[in-house]
């Protein structure tokens, strides 16, 4: 196993080579086996354990023994001891996923501080295995099948390859100590079962039951390489980004069949779950959206927009009449001149007198209506958005420069006729937005 280990490594992990890293160490054999097989190739690594306080002496037990297998190798070790239960209470979550985030916040920090390349965990194929069926089990796209990744951004699992009975051999062989956590046989834990109760019995089908599982998972990891590179070209095509929103055709998108998998493979990585709201989304009023955690998809006309949410901003600027430059959340630029320019949409010039200080910029409300310079009469707000066909997220995004309540400028778009200059004016301020 050590030179299948080795070769492993120097195939798909020479990073491990040449950096140093940390491996996280439970006491349990896969991790304890880890430990050892990098200690065997003289790899630059440290020891990270985490005591949960779940387990009374048995998790203390389990702390001394990881110390004394950093000693046995000379390795430095970093140790923590968590609240598990209190964080349980207070983040509402279970005690495996308060474990779970508990620790990687932890691993995340230690890399960080100590200028680590990576962190290592023992996940074996039989882990792999499990994981599969789980997501199986809640029901899983293609990603959910391809089971547990051998390398993110900041993990490393160099023994995926192998199986839980090669690394107990293994451990047995060189007379290696190892911690046993009693409450991996309890069958209330959905994992526990699928082990106990489910793996030996689809092990028995065929000898070669797990190599023929991790045969098949590279070949749907290699299937939905050549997926993925399609939906980034089909992205190119079909993602217009304009200021920070994404404008995909409606038309172009009820082009495909099936349309739930290409709104999954499209959409997913931006959050979105519930594939019947995105497609009834085709064909609802323009203003209708679905969110998600981190994005939203709004109707607009004939398209969808696309963009990243963000925090309500209901703030209200203002300009002082001795101010000449507003830097936040727009640049706007103030300044008296003698005489008119050159129009241009990015500037308006206004009659100061006019103007009641302090100005205030901030973005519309219900009701606003403005007299639209070079048209007569006044106009609703939502009207005038309607004629320039204005988008559902611009006109949210849309700034107002304000006397009072009077709209002087939709900024960058129309001044206002009340505050136009006339053969009255005696000051002529100049606005300008600085992009």
């Amino acid at each position: 196993m050590l030179k299948e280990f080795k070769h492993h490594i120097k195939t798909n992990f020479p990073l491990l080579l040449q950096r140093p890293f940390l491996v996280a160490c439970s006491g349990g054999v896969d991790s304890v086996i880890l430990v050892h097989l990098c200690a065997q190739l003289n790899l630059d690594f440290s020891i990270a354990h985490c005591n949960f306080k779940l387990r009374d002496s048995a998790s203390d037990a389990d702390e001394e023994s990881v110390r004394n297998l950093a000693l046995q190798l000379n390795k430095k070790i970093y140790v923590t001891n968590f609240d598990t239960s209190g964080y349980v209470s207070k983040n509402k979550v279970s005690i495996q996923m308060a474990a779970r985030e508990l620790r990687y916040a932890w691993f995340a920090k230690l890399i960080e501080e100590n200028n680590l390349c990576t962190l290592l965990t023992g996940h074996q194929a039989d882990d792999n295995l499990e994981t599969f069926l789980i997501n199986l089990s809640r029901g899983t796209g293609v990603d959910g099948l391809l089971g547990i990744p051998s390398k993110t951004a900041s993990l490393s699992r160099p023994l995926l390859p192998f199986t839980r009975a090669q690394i107990l051999d293994y451990a047995k062989l060189n007379n290696i100590i190892w911690r046993e956590d009693k409450s991996n046989q309890e069958t209330k834990y959905l994992r526990n079962r699928i082990r106990h109760n489910i793996v030996p019995e689809l092990k028995e089908l065929h000898p070669t039951f797990l190599q023929n599982f991790s045969n098949t998972q590279t070949y749907l990891q290699e299937t939905n390489i050549l997926a993925k590179d399609y939906i980034r070209l089909l992205k190119k095509e079909l993602f217009i980004s304009k200021k920070g929103i994404t404008e995909i055709s409606v038309q172009k998108l009820l082009s495909y069949t099936p349309l739930k998998t290409y709104l999954y493979a499209l959409f997913s990585d931006y959050g979105f779950t519930e594939w019947q709201d995105v497609a009834n989304l085709l064909t609802a009023m323009s203003g209708k959206q679905v969110l998600s955690r981190t994005h939203r998809l709004v109707k607009n006309r004939e398209n969808l927009l696309l963009q990243e949410l963000k925090e309500p901003n209901s703030d209200v600027y203002l300009i002082n009449k001795e101010q000449d430059i507003l830097d936040h959340p727009i640049h706007i630029n103030l300044k008296e001149v003698a005489d008119i320019e050159k129009p241009e949409v990015t500037t308006i010039f206004v009659d100061k007198s006019k103007l009641k200080f302090p100005l205030v910029l901030r973005k519309r409300e219900e009701g606003d209506v403005f007299y639209p310079f070079g048209q007569h009469g006044k106009k609703k707000l939502s009207k005038f958005y309607k004629d320039i066909k204005l988008s559902v997220v611009a006109k949210e995004e849309q700034w107002l420069l304000c006397s009072g309540s009077a709209i002087v400028w939709v900024v960058g778009i129309r001044a206002d006729n009340r505050f136009k200059v006339d053969d009255e004016t005696s000051k002529i301020l100049k606005i300008k937005l600085l992009k």
